[in-house]
C-alpha cells in the first residue's frame, strides 16, 4: 500500500515516469465499488444496524480498509509485472487452474440466477402486476447480456458511474432522512464487540464489497489502458475513491438500520427480500415517494452487480482460456518459473481483445441462460452445497495468493509488499479463513 508506493518512488526504476494522479482518470474503482456492493451486502449492514445500533460502525470502516489493500494489491500486480492475475496464479502451480475452473463454472451458474432475481425484485415492486418475478429476472439477465455483448469498457464504465450516482444520492438521502445521532455514530468508531455480535462483525469486515470482483479490478485497470507502472499513482487514487464510495454506502445503510429499525425493533428478512421489507417501512414512515426512490436505488445496486460480474468475470474467464490454450499448445508449463511467458501485452489489452473474444462471450452466455433454469425450479440441493463450499474459499484464496505473488521474484523488487501491505493482507487472509469455516459450517448439509 502506501509503504510500497514510497519505496518504489524513492528507489526509482528504469520504467516509465510516474503519471500525475488526477480525478479525471477515475473509473475502474467506481466499477469495482458498484459491482462489489450488492443488495445482500446492504441487507447484512441493515441487519447489523438494526441489532446493534451504531456499535459496529468501526467494523464497516475496517472492512473498507481491508478491501482497499486487496484491490490495490491486484492492481499493483497487473501494473508492476505486465501479467494478469490468472497468469500469476498459474505460476503457483496447476492446483490454481483446477480451483479456478471449478469456481467459475459452479459459482457463475448459481450467481447468475441470484443476480437476476435480485435485480427483478425492485422492478416487480415498482411495477406491481405487470409480470411475474421470474420474467422480470429473465428480462434483467438478457438485458445485461445484450449491454455487455455490444459495448466496450468505455461505455460500460460510463453507465456504471451513472448508476453509482443514483446509488449515492439515494443512500445519502435515506441516511439524512432518518436523522442520525452523530454523537452515537462517532462512539461507534471505537472497536467494541457486544454480546452475540462476533459473526456480524466478521461479516461486516469481510463481506461488504468483497467478491471475485476484487480480483477483476486488475483486468478493469488494463481495460482502461493502464498497462505499466507509470499508472501506479493513478491506480491507487482510483482504488481509494472506490472504497471511500463503498464506505459511504455502508455507513449510510448502517445509519438507516440503527435509526429506523433498531429503535422500532423491526426485523428484516435475510437476503435480498429484506430490502423490500425496508421499502414497506419507509412507505409507512416517510411516504410513497421516499419508498419509490429507495426501490430505484435498490435496482441500481442490484443491476450494477449484475452487469459488473457479466463484464469483469467474463474478462477473467477469457484470460483463463487463453492461458490454458497456450499451455496446451506449448506442452509444458513455462509460466511456473515466473518467466512471464503467456503474459498479456498492453497492446492486446488496449485493443480490447478479450472483450471481443469467443471465451468472453461464451461465459456471458453461461452466466445468463443456464441459470434461468434455477429461476423456475428450486435450486438443486447438491449444487447449493458445492456453490457454498467453493465460494467460501475464494476470498482467502485471493488474499493469500496475493501475499505469495507480491513477496516473490515474480514481482519486481521495488513493487513488492512492504510490512504494512503484508500485515493487512495477512490479516485479511486469516479473517477470510475464519469466515470461510463459519460459512461452510452453516451450509445445509
Amino acid at each position: 500500500m502506501a509503504d510500497t508506493a514510497r519505496q518504489g518512488e524513492a528507489e526509482g526504476t528504469d520504467g516509465p515516469p510516474m503519471r500525475r494522479a488526477s480525478w479525471r482518470h477515475i473509473g475502474p474503482g467506481i466499477v469495482v465499488a458498484a459491482t462489489g456492493v450488492g443488495a445482500g451486502d446492504l441487507v447484512a449492514t441493515l441487519i447489523a444496524g438494526s441489532k446493534f445500533g451504531y456499535t459496529l460502525l468501526w467494523a464497516a470502516v475496517a472492512g473498507c480498509l481491508v478491501k482497499i489493500s486487496l484491490a490495490e494489491a491486484a492492481g499493483r500486480w497487473h501494473l508492476a509485472t505486465g501479467r494478469t492475475l490468472f497468469d500469476g496464479w498459474r505460476s503457483l502451480g496447476a492446483w490454481t487452474t483446477v480451483y479456478f475452473a471449478g469456481y467459475v463454472a459452479v459459482w457463475g451458474f448459481v450467481y447468475g440466477a441470484a443476480a437476476m432475481s435480485s435485480s427483478a425484485l425492485p422492478l416487480q415492486a415498482l411495477f406491481p402486476g405487470v409480470m411475474d418475478l421470474k420474467w422480470w429476472a429473465v428480462l434483467c439477465g438478457v438485458g445485461g447480456l445484450v449491454f455487455v455483448w455490444f459495448n466496450r469498457y468505455a461505455v460500460f464504465e460510463k453507465v456504471m458511474t451513472l448508476l453509482v450516482g443514483v446509488m449515492f444520492v439515494v443512500t445519502v438521502y435515506l441516511a439524512v432522512r432518518v436523522t442520525p445521532h452523530l454523537g452515537d455514530a462517532v462512539a461507534g468508531l471505537a472497536p467494541v464487540l457486544p454480546d452475540g455480535s462476533l459473526i456480524y462483525t466478521l461479516g461486516l469486515i469481510g463481506g461488504v464489497g468483497g467478491t471475485i470482483t476484487l480480483a477483476a479490478y486488475g483486468y478493469w485497470v488494463n481495460a482502461k489502458g493502464w498497462t505499466d507502472t507509470s499508472w501506479m499513482r493513478v491506480m491507487r487514487l482510483d482504488n481509494r475513491v472506490a472504497y471511500v464510495t463503498t464506505g459511504i454506502f455502508v455507513v449510510a445503510m448502517l445509519f438507516v438500520g440503527a435509526e429506523l429499525l433498531h429503535s422500532a425493533g423491526v426485523a428484516l428478512a435475510k437476503g435480498d427480500k429484506g430490502l423490500l421489507d425496508l421499502g414497506g417501512v419507509l412507505a409507512d414512515q416517510y411516504g410513497t415517494v421516499t419508498s419509490k426512490l429507495f426501490l430505484i436505488g435498490f435496482f441500481a445496486t442490484s443491476i450494477t452487480s449484475l452487469i459488473g460480474v457479466w463484464h469483469g468475470v467474463s474478462l477473467m474467464f477469457a484470460d483463463f482460456v487463453t492461458h490454458y490454450r497456450k499451455r496446451r499448445a506449448a506442452g509444458d508449463d513455462q509460466g511456473a518459473a515466473g518467466s512471464g511467458a503467456g503474459a498479456t501485452t498492453g497492446e492486446e489489452v488496449a485493443a480490447g481483445a478479450r472483450e471481443r473474444s469467443l471465451p468472453f462471450r461464451a461465459y456471458l452466455l453461461w452466466l445468463t441462460f443456464p441459470p434461468m433454469s434455477l429461476l423456475f425450479l428450486d435450486q438443486p440441493f447438491g449444487l447449493v452445497i458445492v456453490y457454498g463450499v467453493i465460494g467460501a474459499f475464494f476470498m482467502p484464496f485471493l488474499a493469500l495468493t496475493l501475499v505469495w505473488l507480491l513477496n516473490s521474484s515474480r514481482t519486481p523488487r521495488e513493487w513488492r509488499n512492504g510490512m504494512l501491505s503484508n500485515g493487512v493482507l495477512g490479516a485479511a487472509g486469516v479473517l477470510f479463513l475464519v469466515l470461510c469455516i463459519q460459512q461452510v459450517r452453516e451450509l445445509p448439509w
